[in-house]
């Protein structure tokens, strides 16, 4: 198993419940903490969900430090990983993340949820602020009516400001919203505090139709509702 046959699956599970809706935006290879960790997969829509692909070629030698930052900044968290990590990944990640195992079966390849997670109950203002390219955050403060004296400020300070003085419900779903609509992220630099630098784009995923798997009912609780 390759970490292309965990991503591929990962396209397909997420094609058959997003792929006709344009409330959402799929973006491979996102980043965070001003662009110097990258999700594999995140999902943007009422809630914002990231997946962490993990092959049986992978180590999980990075995924405490991992899931610190990505616990930081998404609603919903979710490992796909190969069956050689399963049990090793329960005890490393909180109880709050979902878990599902890739299983080969007549040459391709699905997942199987072994864990269903919930709402992640802590997140940090200020890396879902910092998710904002500078221009975006001073867009963010006019929003806000906290745009005075502050539009010359470093993005740094803006985004202390934007972390500070808006309640978590509003920031993030302005946040979400901007990045829904956020056009030009390939090839993107970190030039500094407000570029998020990242890879893929797709929105919505767009790879040939198959049938429903047999655990969509359980993966439906993983994905975020699609709507504000």
């Amino acid at each position: 198993m390759r970490d292309s046959d965990v991503r591929a699956a990962v396209r397909v599970m997420l094609d058959r419940l997003h792929s006709n809706d344009a409330n959402t935006r799929v973006v491979e290879e996102m980043g965070v903490w001003s662009g110097s960790v990258r999700i594999d997969v995140a999902v943007i829509n009422g809630e914002l969900s990231g997946f962490e692909l993990k092959s049986n070629l992978d180590t999980l030698h990075r995924l405490p430090q991992q899931a610190d930052i990505y616990g930081r900044v998404f609603d919903r968290l979710t490992l796909v990983v190969g069956s050689r990590h399963s049990e090793k990944a329960i005890q490393l990640l909180p109880d709050w993340w979902s878990i599902l195992v890739v299983f080969e079966q007549n040459g391709s390849f699905g997942l199987q949820p072994v864990r269903i997670g919930d709402l992640n109950p802590d997140r940090d203002p200020y890396f879902i602020a910092q998710l904002l390219w500078r221009e975006e955050a001073v867009f963010a403060l006019e929003r806000f009516n906290l745009a005075q004296g502050w539009r010359s400020k470093s993005a740094k300070l803006i985004h202390e400001r934007l972390a500070a003085e808006v309640p978590l419900p509003n920031l993030s779903a302005h946040v979400r919203a901007v990045l829904k609509r956020r056009p030009g992220w390939l090839g993107q630099a970190i030039g500094d505090q407000g570029k998020v630098a990242t890879g893929n784009v797709r929105s919505p995923l767009r790879s040939p139709t198959r049938a429903k798997s047999s655990f969509g009912d359980l993966l439906d609780t993983i994905i975020s509702p699609a709507s504000d």
